[in-house]
């Protein structure tokens, strides 16, 4: 059995250690709370484009006799390359949160490539900076420090060279990959495809439709600026999303750590009382012995 002063050490070591994932509970549960509201605004925002976006697309493709309205708007479902787009935290202590985003990257990348479609990466944030480097796996782009500080220019002129590439040709698909914000217990993994973008049907009615007061001949040139907006918007807003679940998942993993400095704070405070009644048995039986040889 351990000295009673390695045990006292034990236990001053896990009660440092408790008042520090303590603390950080406390730090990400207020982060997460002016998150969440950035992000409840901007999920707004992101909706509404998307209704306007789609109204638009619908209103010139029944104009072109071809339907063929963008690039953008074309559906591709056996490109030959592929660009998935992923953000990760910059800080670890999270738990699961980064490597729920890695493998299921991991797992779109060998579905693409069994198709025979070359997969290229393009990450946000130090963690999936840090694993596939160290796995040897090329990243053809790559940014720190913008994840966990969301920033509208930053974001825009990181997908900017996404979306060169796609029109250009040199990739005909573009997959954005995140875990968001669900709710206070539980993060959700996002995959969408950025582009060619996949619009519903606007469910618009002719009344709301008409609210939009744009000239017919203007339709072509609102929706490149509105598709441009789209796309900045959508992976501005997914920073912030991700943003909002990481403070989620490290407020968890920091009240667990709490909870088990806790119980093991217990556990060894008993261990430290079964040593100190053996030490004084010990020595009363010593006491007594040497008490007993005197008579």
């Amino acid at each position: 059995m351990a000295n009673l002063k390695e045990i006292k050490l034990k236990i001053n070591s896990v009660k440092n250690t408790q008042k520090t994932t303590k603390a950080m509970k406390l730090v990400s549960s207020a982060k997460l709370t002016r998150t969440r509201q950035l992000s409840e605004q901007a999920r707004s925002y992101a909706n509404k484009i998307n209704d306007v976006l789609s109204d638009i697309a619908n209103r010139v493709s029944k104009v072109h006799e071809d339907g063929n309205v963008d690039k953008a708007f074309i559906p591709n479902d056996n490109p030959k390359t592929v660009d998935i787009v992923f953000v990760t935290a910059d800080k670890g202590l999270c738990g699961g949160f980064n490597m729920a985003t890695i493998k299921t990257v991991n797992r779109i990348k060998a579905e693409y490539e069994n198709k025979g479609a070359k997969v290229r990466l393009r990450v946000v944030g130090r963690k999936g900076i840090d694993f596939f480097s160290f796995q040897g796996i090329e990243l053809i782009q790559k940014v720190a420090d913008l994840s966990s500080a969301p920033d509208y220019d930053r974001a825009s002129d990181f997908i900017d060279e996404v979306v060169e590439d796609f029109n250009n040709g040199i990739t005909e698909k573009v997959v954005l990959v995140y875990n968001g914000f669900l709710n206070m217990l539980t993060q959700e993994l996002k995959v969408r495809d950025l582009l060619p973008i996949s619009l519903e049907e606007a469910e618009t009615n002719e009344e709301e439709s008409s609210m939009l007061d744009i000239e017919p001949d203007d339709d072509e040139e609102v929706l490149n600026e509105l598709t441009a907006k789209y796309i900045n918007f959508n992976m501005y807003y997914s920073l912030i999303d991700s943003l909002a679940a990481e403070h989620s998942a490290r407020m968890q993993a920091m009240e667990a750590a709490t909870n088990n400095a806790k119980e093991r704070v217990n556990t060894l405070t008993v261990e430290y009382n079964k040593a100190r009644q053996a030490a004084i048995t010990t020595e009363l039986i010593e006491i007594i012995s040497g008490v007993e040889s005197l008579k």
